[in-house]
């Protein structure tokens, strides 16, 4: 393995994605060959020009998506390929309004095909849930961490009524990602009243759909909020699209730890 490039990862970007990503690429690459023994946390760091912790996150997020693994006492390795590797997107796969709509979009089928099911299987202790569910997000104020997770909560919420657990674990991997996503949009939507009073007419028909059993409306219902939360964020006025440009730029990031 030849690591002795002069390639430094500069400041103030997102570090532990930069270098996560850039490892991957040489991994997915057959530059860093299977099995192959990584250089010591110390060297990387005087390579890249990072903190040992920069080198720690995104080797652990590697190892997390089994591309490395440590073997105690002699390192950390590049895995082999026929290793079962976890699902995993490009670690830098949020950082513009492009990406943004994309993880928009992969949502958009999951979500119809979620609704749709768990309005199917659906039961009278599902619908309390669900109710309590979107009880609890409306009650939310329209941006800020709370709501983002009110929201995610009550997407966890229908796909739990599905009795699938895999829905409700894809769902669970892509909150890393939708996190972000939900930030903008959820900001975005607060900046315009109107916007507001879309969501949450959205929210509800989702909702009682999939309470009342109408599964092809629940998949409809939920079709149409994915696509809308994508129209709005492309016909966003010019002051909001700059708002939602800004929380996405990496300058107020740390460049070491």
């Amino acid at each position: 393995m030849n690591l002795e490039s002069n390639e430094l990862l500069q400041a103030p970007e997102r570090l532990t994605d930069k270098l996560a990503a850039l490892l991957m690429q040489r991994i997915e690459s057959g530059e860093l060959a299977p099995d192959e023994r990584l250089p010591t946390e110390q060297r990387l760091s005087e390579q890249f020009g990072v903190s040992r912790t920069v080198i720690r996150e995104a080797v652990s997020r590697l190892k997390s998506i089994g591309l490395l693994n440590s073997r105690q006492g002699a390192g950390v390795f590049v895995a082999a390929r026929h290793q079962a590797r976890a699902l995993a997107f490009d670690p830098t796969v949020l950082t513009s309004m492009d990406s943004v709509l994309q993880v928009v979009e992969v949502r958009r089928g999951i979500e119809a095909d979620v609704a749709a099911l768990a309005a199917a299987r659906i039961t009278p202790e599902k619908a309390v849930a669900i109710g309590l569910a979107l009880d609890a997000l409306e009650a939310c104020p329209p941006h800020g961490a709370e709501g983002v997770e009110a929201d995610l909560i009550f997407h966890r919420c229908i796909a739990r009524a599905t009795d699938n657990p895999h829905y409700e674990r894809l769902l669970g991997f892509l909150e890393q990602y939708q996190r972000e996503a939900m930030r903008v949009t959820r900001t975005n939507e607060a900046l315009d009243s109107e916007y507001m009073v879309q969501v949450k007419q959205e929210h509800r028909a989702i909702a009682e759909t999939v309470m009342r059993g109408d599964a092809v409306a629940a998949r409809q219902a939920a079709m149409r909020h994915m696509v809308n939360a994508a129209q709005r964020i492309e016909q966003a006025a010019p002051p909001i699209r700059r708002t939602l440009d800004a929380l996405l730029s990496p300058s107020g990031l740390s460049s070491k730890t």
